[in-house]
């Protein structure tokens, strides 16, 4: 049997999922969580096969639990399920470990093979988001433009924001010039939507 955790934080969504899954004869749904953070603590406990998570959870995203529980517990494959079909999404996801990414919208059936084919060492990508994330290209941000223009989305200040992130408010000024230029935006908060819109932050 193929031992899989559902993390998902629609109680109505993760059960269905559960009840799919239950139907294949080898796969047996043995945990599930709400939070990234619980995700990562029922894996750890019960060291499953697969997990699959949602990249829009509460207190911990599914793509910073993958990273946990790829350094915390190895042996478990990580598959991302996300409504949300943005190329940085995949990109990031795929740097934290992660050996699937689909989208939510894919045929059930297309969910019980993608766990068996993790399982088997394969990479199992939805194929439209991989031609979306070659298209695409890299993140133009840098680790700082992407700091700044995180820490600006609630509409702090540039003295606020150098404040959090210890630099100069010149520094924040042009990192914040930098982010608008690489985005195409005319200001930072839409350099921020197109940013998250791009799955970039």
């Amino acid at each position: 049997m193929i031992r899989v955790i559902l993390a998902e934080d629609q109680a109505m969504v993760r059960g269905a999922l559960a009840s799919l899954l239950d139907l294949e004869p080898d796969i047996e749904v043995v945990g599930e969580a709400a939070t990234g953070e619980e995700a990562v603590a029922v894996v750890e406990r019960l060291e499953p096969d697969v997990a699959l998570l949602d990249i829009e959870m509460p207190v911990l995203d599914g793509i910073a639990a993958a990273a946990r529980i790829r350094a915390r517990t190895p042996g478990c494959r990580v598959v991302i399920l996300t409504t949300f079909g943005r190329p940085g999404y995949l990109r990031q996801a795929m740097e934290a470990g992660a050996y699937g990414f689909l989208v939510k919208d894919s045929p059930a059936r297309e969910l019980a093979v993608a766990i068996r084919r993790v399982l088997g060492g394969e990479r199992v990508i939805d194929p439209g988001l991989a031609a979306a994330a070659l298209s695409a290209g890299p993140n133009p941000l840098s680790r700082r433009e992407r700091d700044v223009l995180t820490a600006a989305a609630d509409g702090s200040t540039i003295m606020d924001i150098a404040r959090a992130l210890h630099l100069s408010e010149g520094t924040v000024r042009n990192y914040l010039s930098s982010a608008i230029q690489k985005t195409g935006a005319r200001n930072r908060i839409e350099a921020v939507q197109r940013s998250r819109l791009q799955g970039w932050l």
